[in-house]
């Protein structure tokens, strides 16, 4: 393996997962922030970190686990979060 090919496959390793970032209900009022380390932290309007947990993607599919031991789940479907009964965009 050549070191373009060694750099390269580093960083596939390395790099977040593509739903990696900030999700958001057309409101505005429900953000979730979904780290490159696996946690998430939810906002609900004025309220920072009403919920944070960590999650795992599977495919098109997230599952949530929150500090208290709660899950929920959601999909993936043409660049939108459907999570319950809820539809997130990516923010740009």
């Amino acid at each position: 393996m050549t070191t373009t090919e060694q750099t390269n496959a580093a960083a596939r390793e390395t790099a977040p997962h593509p739903y990696v970032g900030m999700w958001v209900t057309a409101d505005g009022h429900i953000r979730h922030d979904l780290l490159p380390n696996g946690r998430y932290d939810e906002a609900r309007g004025n309220r920072k970190s009403a919920y944070r947990g960590r999650y795992s993607i599977t495919g098109d599919h997230i599952d949530y686990v929150d500090d208290t031991g709660f899950t929920a789940d959601g999909d993936f479907v043409d660049g939108v979060l459907y999570h319950a009964g809820m539809v997130l965009r990516r923010e740009c």
